[in-house]
């Protein structure tokens, strides 16, 4: 695949896959400055819909293996209007007029659908989404098309940008700019920082219809920084340590995820990190020297270890204590999500009262790579977007009604 200087046109090479879009329209913009102004009157009327009862409950495994005799239908949002291109719509098998697949990161809810038989169309990922494609669900590396991040990329006439979205590794807010001027942001998952401000795609430009990730879009989630909790997870682990010398602390993570937690232990403490084959095939397609060169292949030689999130529960962690021949006679784990936050602790982490059983001591820590309430309103009213599509809880209509009034809040503020 050839990528020019500043612009790549993948056109000619996937001319087999990328029959000529529909015309562009349906947009509201211009430079007219009333219409600039986004009034939330009603989140079914901006999204295009006319049925207030279309179930928009997201798809999961569950529904799927119920449904798998019936050609599902992909849901509005998670298309880009005007241009031939979805995002993360995997298990809706072959998506009619669509030509091109945009997966924004490697976390299962969202490539739900992609197996080693995928045939439906090209694959846009970053690089290190498409080794993780590669290794871990063996998709065919003819479908997989990998775009670097910063870089504009042309597709169909549309440029298309890939921008880091400070979530998981590979992950990526997506820039589309259509022929006609205008502009759309899907974040994927993403934690929204001051950085992204700086991004010319985004400081320079208008957005018309921003894909916005509201895992966290309630006012009480307000947790802190992830740099302030690694900093408290190094203190604990440290006294921790000091008082329990045979001590083996776990950290909970997912397949991709919380890397950050236990490479800020690992450095913290001068000591490697032990993860079954699997995780550590997973972990040295990242190419990051600070993890895969501390990387070790035997849990005896080092007392930091990695499990699944899943497996942070007092009846697996004594086992897995059991399993350690005596080496060590207690056990700190830690729980990262944003999940555990509350908001009698708030920011204070240091109030934060971990669970023990017997020798076993459980910190549930506030630490996301999702954005909290206040980064998402900071984000919004950075970009000013004409249109808000909020992408998680849409479900619920008492959920839709709340982020509608937080969204006009925010933009007219």
């Amino acid at each position: 695949m050839e990528k020019l200087k500043e612009t790549v046109d993948f056109d000619s090479y996937f001319d087999e896959f990328l029959p000529q879009p529909d015309s562009v329209d349906g947009c509201e913009g211009g430079a007219d400055k009333k219409r600039r102004r986004l009034t939330q009157k009603n989140l079914f009327q901006l999204w295009g819909l006319e049925n207030p009862n279309l179930d928009l409950r997201p798809s999961t495994a569950t529904s799927l293996a119920s449904r798998k005799n019936q050609q599902r239908l992909c849901p509005f949002y998670k298309r880009i209007p005007g241009t031939p291109f979805t995002v993360d719509a995997f298990c809706y098998g072959s998506v009619k007029g669509c030509s091109a697949y945009f997966l924004s990161h490697f976390h299962a809810d969202h490539y739900v659908g992609l197996t080693k038989g995928w045939s439906h169309g090209p694959i846009y990922c970053t690089n290190l989404t498409a080794r993780l494609l590669r290794i871990c669900l063996y998709v065919s590396p003819s479908f997989i098309c990998t775009l670097e991040l910063g870089t504009e990329y042309s597709l169909n006439g549309i440029k298309i940008t890939m921008l880091d979205a400070n979530h998981c590794p590979g992950a990526a807010l997506i820039h589309f700019c259509l022929p006609n001027g205008q502009c759309y942001l899907h974040t994927g998952d993403f934690r929204a920082s001051k950085l992204m401000q700086s991004y010319p795609v985004l400081a320079g430009q208008r957005i018309n219809i921003l894909y916005l990730d509201t895992t966290y879009c309630n006012p009480k989630y307000r947790f802190p920084s992830k740099e302030d909790v690694l900093e408290f997870v190094v203190g604990v682990t440290r006294r921790y340590l000091n008082d329990h010398p045979k001590t083996i602390v776990v950290v909970g993570a997912y397949s991709i995820g919380k890397e950050h937690v236990y490479s800020a232990i690992s450095k913290a403490l001068g000591v490697k990190i032990y993860a079954n084959a699997s995780r550590r095939r997973i972990l040295r397609s990242f190419g990051w020297v600070e993890i895969s060169e501390n990387l070790s292949t035997n849990g005896k030689d080092t007392p930091l270890h990695i499990l699944p999130i899943s497996s942070l529960r007092f009846e697996i962690l004594q086992r897995y204590l059991a399993s350690q021949d005596g080496q060590y006679t207690s056990m700190l784990a830690f729980r990262p999500t944003g999940w555990t936050y509350s908001e009698t602790i708030g920011e204070n982490l240091n109030l934060i009262k971990p669970t023990s059983k017997g020798n076993i001591t459980i910190y549930g820590v506030p630490y996301s790579e999702h954005s909290n309430f206040t980064e998402l309103q900071e984000f919004v009213q950075f970009l000013r977007p004409e249109k808000i599509i909020p992408t998680v809880n849409v479900g619920n209509a008492v959920n839709r009604g709340k982020m509608q009034s937080y969204f006009q809040q925010w933009l007219t503020a």
